[in-house]
């Protein structure tokens, strides 16, 4: 494992330079309207999916739920579950798919645990990926909005009761 993948094991820490990026790239959201958002798109994607892949092993998606996920990349389950986990996680906690893997899920909720601001998102329901997004920005599609467009089809989660309300 890397020095930057060692980061993974650091969430809190994570959650911090996510909060700080987010800020950072929401503050830009004039200067990218103005320069294009498909312009903006080339130029950031490039170091997003560098930093995000050497860190998260990041699938670029564009829909990025590393803050909900315990800073752990859900697409990194071989069964690319947006929610999780499956019903097929051995009694050691790794993968069914994949044995000598521990599983995302799993590591995702242990994560999520040291995460004091996006910690509880974990409990979140994911609408599925937008597969129409797949390799862009995912900081573009946050300042477009489009990354919380469901699919179509998709009940939305406000349907959906959150766990411990009635």
């Amino acid at each position: 494992m890397g020095l930057l993948r060692r980061l993974q094991k650091h969430p809190a820490f994570l959650e911090k330079l996510y909060g700080l990026t987010h800020t950072a790239v929401s503050n830009l959201q004039p200067l990218v309207e103005r320069i294009g958002y498909q312009r903006a798109n080339r130029w950031l994607k490039g170091g997003e999916e560098w930093a995000k892949r050497v860190v998260f092993d990041c699938r670029m998606c564009g829909q990025c739920i590393l803050h909900s996920t315990g800073m752990t990349c859900p697409m990194t389950c071989p069964k690319n579950l947006r929610n999780g986990p499956c019903g097929g996680v051995r009694a050691n906690g790794h993968c069914e798919v994949k044995p000598d893997m521990k599983c995302i899920w799993v590591q995702a909720f242990e994560r999520s645990r040291e995460m004091p601001q996006y910690g509880s998102e974990i409990l979140h329901i994911q609408p599925p990926v937008n597969r129409q997004l797949e390799g862009e920005s995912a900081w573009i599609t946050m300042l477009t909005g489009v990354d919380k467009v469901p699919p179509v089809g998709w009940v939305g989660t406000s349907t959906i009761p959150v766990i411990g309300e009635r």
